[in-house]
């Protein structure tokens, strides 16, 4: 049988993922800065030529890789917004999808990478931040929705939650690299789901005493308009 030749199309693609590949082992390892576009070329198989054929500057090859993670997630995160996904399952694939975006060390060091960056790069900032935004964003939408199935709104911000859920999984996950003989992946889950299973519960709360001060107003209204009905027949007579 004989196998289908490539299109251009797909060979570019193809050349864009082995760029991506390499990048996303060497800039973990290296670190930005000390990985070179030959070294990201060389590891992928290809020539710096190649390179440029695909991206214009290693920082857009960065910001295109952090891209397609933010991308994935999002679109996971997006699914869970189904009337047919009830809240436990809801509950359990959000701690799923977080642990999955930093499941491997090489991603999280990515990432890591790209804030400290960030934090020194203006023209980086910019474009990183449009990222995190889109992503905070994102998680504040599925904490709407998981409260508004509930019938009742957030606490505080939703996009103050999406932002403190974010920077918990972020701080965690730091914490069991630099110290991995004292926070295990089991600490790590157990203070993800806290945090997750804490939200859903305090909206569970609220919708139970709203239902119940709902129940009364109902109650005393039934009540009042009995006292006027009878007052009213009384009058009559």
């Amino acid at each position: 049988m004989s196998r289908r030749r490539l299109t251009r199309e797909d060979s570019r693609d193809r050349t864009t993922r082995r760029l991506l590949n390499a990048a996303r082992k060497l800039i973990a390892r290296k670190g930005l800065s000390d990985t070179t576009l030959d070294d990201i070329a060389e590891e992928a198989g290809y020539t710096r030529g190649a390179f440029y054929s695909n991206f214009g500057s290693k920082a857009d090859l960065f910001i295109e890789l952090l891209r397609r993670d933010h991308e994935a997630t999002n679109a996971q995160l997006r699914a869970l917004r189904s009337e047919s996904v009830p809240l436990e399952h809801i509950q359990r694939c959000i701690r799923k999808i977080h642990g999955q975006l930093y499941g491997t060390d090489e991603s999280f060091m990515n990432w890591a990478e790209a804030r400290m960056l960030a934090a020194r790069d203006a023209k980086f900032r910019a474009r990183l931040d449009a990222l995190l935004v889109e992503r905070r964003a994102e998680v504040a939408e599925l904490i709407r929705y998981v409260y508004g199935r509930l019938g009742v709104a957030p606490p505080v911000a939703a996009t103050a939650l999406a932002m403190g859920f974010n920077s918990l999984l972020e701080g965690v996950k730091l914490n069991m690299l630099c110290s991995p003989g004292r926070t295990t992946p089991e600490d790590a889950e157990s203070v993800l789901r806290l945090f997750v299973d804490s939200l859903v519960q305090v909206a569970r709360v609220q919708a139970l005493e709203s239902r119940e001060k709902t129940g009364e107003l109902s109650e005393r209204k039934a009540a009042s308009q009995s006292h006027n009905g009878a007052r009213s027949a009384s009058d009559q007579l």
